[in-house]
């Protein structure tokens, strides 16, 4: 496993991380070990532990003869091998270089210069920033609005191609001249093109379409992974963005999945075994400039705890299709399969071929860090029933609605759960209880079993029959379409939502402290190949206001706002979208390709899912995202 931290749910991300792992860093920090190793044996001082993260994303970076330290309660130590010794004591050193893993390190080696003897060299992690051009602050280098970067599975090839869909929603922040600065690589992990694109001023949309990037740029076919590094950005750090993967077989096959997360993890689940009709393909990409060594990742069927490792090494921005039935032969849905990647992937997308369509969904991230909460089985009656996560069940006469609660943290032993189950206009018409399920559960419920209508479902805690919960209540959701057999599937976790009284930064607040009590969603408009919509749902934990005060605001590609429609939803109730629909077809030719219809609600927070859907049973979901 990577000895790097990425992300924090309390401190966010690790900007070093970042600042040590992107591209271009990793072109300079190879071009800075070449240089050090024509200079000789290196004394490295390591003010603030950064030279573990360093080495860890560039192992064949050149090892230290000696290592120094600032902090006296770090003498001793054991750092890269080597015993961590007193920034005093340098003046012993006869190294010719001392290597400073400090950015904005200049104030820093000014302090300590007379410290050195006088033969030695200073160089320091500045040697491997980026371009002036490419920071959003360059007065302080470890700022996160210099790292607002994020990978895509992208590709045009064999018949399937993607395109990455969102808006400048840094506008509303105070952003202005947004650009993007992308670096494609191929399966190989072999840089195939680099260019930059302009943002529209304003809250524009944004489109990057691979079919079009590779007839432009004239690049072969291609499989593999966009890098995508926003500046000049304000309010976020994040890329956020849908992703739709169009088929050349007149529509059938068609999927949308959320953005990559950013952050690599220790593992992922919500991996569905294949069944026995399907076959399931892990898409895996190296997320570093360090190969993945052999036996580095592992599927393993939740719960069992029996990984079975990949014999195979991946190379650096690689990208390798994983058969998940080489490696656990004989698994079969509803089994769910957890993948250990060892900190070197951002969340990895999984492919499913069944009946000639085929779909592709993305994994979450497990979490390491949480342990059960004693307080959720007693959480106050101010917070009425506490988490929820609520997931749409659509049209019944068409669809199969199937829910699958799914392990998300190592340490999920146990999931007491209950399902209530609501009509379009916020009654209640059933509950289910699931019982305390182990993590190694296969429990996938139809929703036809409780005779559900149109509207929606959400997963809460129940802890009749005991167990532990920790908030990170998650769940698989697949529908199939009754007619031609398309599936789409998506999954996600749960929130506490529309209360006043805040628990552990819940109520969930986009931007901003808790609680999160307004709504901003992106749907884009649909297309050629299908038209878009949105099943929207108003869950509340406990008693909020009747209807919610929802605005539907289409706007065209430059970002203005064009047409604008109330929508009210009943309070636990839901509502599907149709753009096309709502707004008619001329509007949506004057929003143009890049429009979009921004969900605005500032009296409750909704939560959303979105796709496309055609006339030849192709359709696609997965949740939305707000900013």
């Amino acid at each position: 496993m990577l000895d790097i931290r990425t992300y924090d749910a309390q401190a966010g991300g690790n900007v070093l991380y970042k600042a040590l792992a992107h591209p271009l860093a990793a072109e300079a920090v190879a071009a800075l070990g070449d240089r050090l190793r024509r200079i000789g044996p290196i004394a490295l001082f390591d003010p603030s532990g950064s030279a573990a993260m360093l080495y860890a994303l560039h192992p064949d970076f050149p090892r230290p003869a000696a290592l120094f330290v600032q902090d006296v309660e770090a003498v001793g130590q054991q750092r890269l091998g080597l015993p961590a010794r007193a920034l005093l004591d340098v003046a012993e050193s006869d190294a010719p270089v001392l290597l400073v893993t400090a950015f904005d390190a200049g104030r820093l080696v000014d302090q300590i210069r007379h410290l050195l003897p006088p033969h030695m060299q200073v160089l320091t992690l500045d040697d491997v920033r980026l371009p002036a051009a490419m920071l959003t602050n360059g007065r302080r280098y470890l700022d996160k609005l210099n790292f607002a970067t994020n990978y895509a599975f992208f590709r045009d090839e064999d018949g399937l191609s993607t395109r990455l869909v969102t808006a400048n929603y840094w506008h509303s922040y105070g952003a202005r001249a947004v650009r993007l600065w992308l670096w494609l690589f191929d399966r190989q992990g072999a840089p195939l093109a680099q260019w930059e694109q302009d943002v529209p001023e304003g809250p524009g949309g944004i489109m990057l379409d691979a079919a079009e990037v590779r007839q432009r740029l004239r690049l072969p076919p291609f499989t593999g992974q966009l890098f995508i590094h926003a500046i000049g950005v304000a309010g976020h750090d994040v890329v956020k963005y849908a992703l739709d993967t169009y088929a050349g077989d007149e529509g059938r096959s068609l999927s949308v999945t959320h953005d990559a997360n950013a952050w690599p993890s220790d593992r992922y689940a919500n991996l569905p075994a294949p069944r026995e009709d399907e076959r399931v393909v892990l898409w895996l990409q190296n997320s570093h400039a360090a190969p993945i060594p052999a036996g580095a990742v592992s599927l393993d069927r939740m719960g069992a705890e029996t990984p079975v490792a990949l014999p195979m090494a991946v190379g650096p921005y690689a990208t390798v299709a994983v058969d998940v039935a080489d490696l656990l032969p004989g698994l079969h849905w509803p089994a769910q399969i957890e993948v250990r990647t060892g900190r070197h992937v951002v969340r990895p997308r999984y492919e499913v071929t069944r009946g000639g369509r085929t779909r592709i969904a993305h994994m979450n991230v497990e979490r390491a860090d949480l342990r059960p909460d004693p307080n959720i089985p007693t959480l106050p009656p101010t917070l009425g029933r506490g988490y929820l996560l609520p997931f749409p069940v659509l049209d019944p006469a068409r669809f199969r609605s199937i829910v699958q609660p799914t392990p998300m943290a190592e340490r999920q032993d146990t999931l007491p759960l209950r399902l209530d189950v609501f009509d379009r206009e916020g009654r209640k018409v059933a509950e289910r209880f699931l019982g305390c399920l182990p993590r190694n559960h296969d429990v996938a419920l139809d929703m036809a079993e409780l005779g559900a209508p149109e509207g929606h479902a959400e997963l809460v805690y129940d802890f009749r029959d005991g167990g532990t919960a920790d908030g990170w209540m998650h769940a698989l959701v697949r529908y199939e379409d009754k007619r031609s057999g398309h599936v789409a599937e998506s999954s996600f976790g749960a929130h506490i939502f529309n209360t006043a009284m805040t628990y552990r930064g819940e109520p969930q607040s986009y931007s901003g402290p808790p609680p999160g009590l307004s709504t901003r969603l992106f749907l884009r408009c649909g297309d050629e190949r299908g038209h878009s919509f949105a099943a929207l749902i108003y869950p509340a934990s406990g008693p909020w206001h009747a209807r919610s005060q929802t605005r539907l605001m289409l706007h065209d590609g430059s970002g203005e706002v064009i047409a604008e429609r109330p929508l009210k939803i009943a309070q636990s109730g839901s509502h599907v979208v149709w753009p096309h629909e709502v707004f008619g077809a001329d509007l949506l030719r004057q929003a143009g390709p890049r429009g979009y219809v921004l969900i605005r609600d500032g009296s409750c927070r909704l939560f959303g899912y979105h796709g496309l859907m055609n006339e030849v049973g192709g359709f696609s979901l997965d949740h939305m995202f707000g900013f």
